[in-house]
């Protein structure tokens, strides 16, 4: 199975937080898209003002299954290994769901001006049909 993240490929803290991803996962789960590739989006039907919310990620054998922002945050944690046992005890005390997303909300709103934007897009060498795969500076 595999999943899609759609992330925002101009942002320095999405972008180290997909890296992370990329030397956790190898490509075995997930595949990755910036959502500044409009033309791969217009795929899935998602939308620049849809990329305003977040984060995006999409079970790649049923594409209407989404998870956004925080939400897709939480799933991605849940799919990895023991990611659920952490996840699930996030979940299971009260209130940090709350807390969770109004912090997600914050960062997603502020994070150029708390991490910086990078001069140019980062494209992951994990994608689905291999046309991302380019060099890419860090």
């Amino acid at each position: 199975m595999n999943y899609y993240v759609i992330y925002d490929g101009n942002c320095n803290l999405c972008v180290t937080l997909v890296q992370l991803l990329e030397n956790l996962d190898q490509g075995k789960l997930f595949r990755y898209y910036p959502m500044q590739d409009e033309q791969k989006l217009k795929q899935w039907g998602i939308t620049p003002l849809d990329c305003e919310q977040g984060m995006i990620l999409i079970n790649g054998n049923a594409p209407e299954r989404r998870w956004q922002g925080s939400n897709a945050a939480e799933e991605i944690g849940r799919l990895l290994p023991v990611g659920s046992i952490f996840v699930d005890a996030y979940r299971a005390l009260p209130g940090m769901k709350w807390v969770g997303d109004k912090f997600y909300a914050q960062i997603r709103d502020h994070r150029y001006t708390l991490f910086g934007e990078r001069s140019s897009t980062y494209q992951s060498a994990y994608c689905a049909d291999g046309s991302c795969k380019v060099d890419n500076q860090i």
